[in-house]
């Protein structure tokens, strides 16, 4: 889609209310959706933590969102698809300011490049006992991407069209946190499978647009 274009889905994108759980239960298995109505009283102590949806025009002005392949290391993230974002820090002055200073420092992309669109819903992750607020925000111009070598393996680079396509849900055995396999929905992005917490945010991200078309 071209950039233009999809900025002017984007003035629409403001104003939508959010799905919220009816976006997230599309990207969980079923005993999750359980355990998601347990985890308030964890969420009170969780840490917190900001991210960032970053949509922006490639050379072509078509429009690409900007995703991150962790490093391979000993913890529960290793080796996943997530969005460029971290811990809220004591120098942070709002979740905002970490995602965007995280993104930064993750993929390079200046601060003042980024412009914050709006919340989206915020999704607790069990394993880490983290809190994510989510952001959706838009760079106008192609950023030339830095990524930080001790965090990030590579940085992957999806096409909007292929994003909306309803063909890339598919579901994956995983290994999870709780003991077990389990089939997860999961989206398949350029050869990456997708699943968590990464894919709930995503699965709002792809509501908000579609409605806004």
């Amino acid at each position: 889609m071209n950039f233009d274009k999809f900025l002017k889905l984007v003035s629409k994108v403001k104003n939508i209310p959010l799905p919220s759980e009816s976006s997230h239960f599309k990207m969980v298995p079923p005993f999750r959706r359980a355990l998601m109505k347990k985890q308030q009283e964890a969420i009170k102590n969780a840490k917190r933590a900001g991210v960032l949806a970053l949509f922006y025009p490639d050379i072509n002005k078509q429009t690409k969102l900007i995703l991150i392949l962790r490093k391979t290391y000993n913890g529960v993230h290793s080796a996943q698809v997530a969005f460029p974002g971290g811990k809220l820090e004591k120098g942070d002055k709002s979740l905002e300011a970490t995602a965007v200073r995280e993104t930064f420092e993750e993929v390079g992309v200046p601060i003042d490049a980024i412009e914050i669109i709006r919340k989206l819903s915020q999704v607790y992750i069990p394993p880490s006992n983290f809190y994510v607020q989510p952001f959706f925000g838009v760079a106008k111009s192609t950023p030339n991407f830095i990524k930080q070598d001790d965090e990030v393996e590579a940085t992957i680079e999806i096409d909007l069209e292929h994003f909306l396509d309803d063909n890339i849900l598919i579901t994956k055995e995983v290994s999870t946190s709780y003991g077990k396999e389990v089939e997860v929905p999961a989206f398949k992005l350029n050869e990456h499978v997708v699943w968590g917490a990464t894919a709930m945010i995503l699965s709002e991200i792809k509501d908000l647009l579609k409605l806004s078309m």
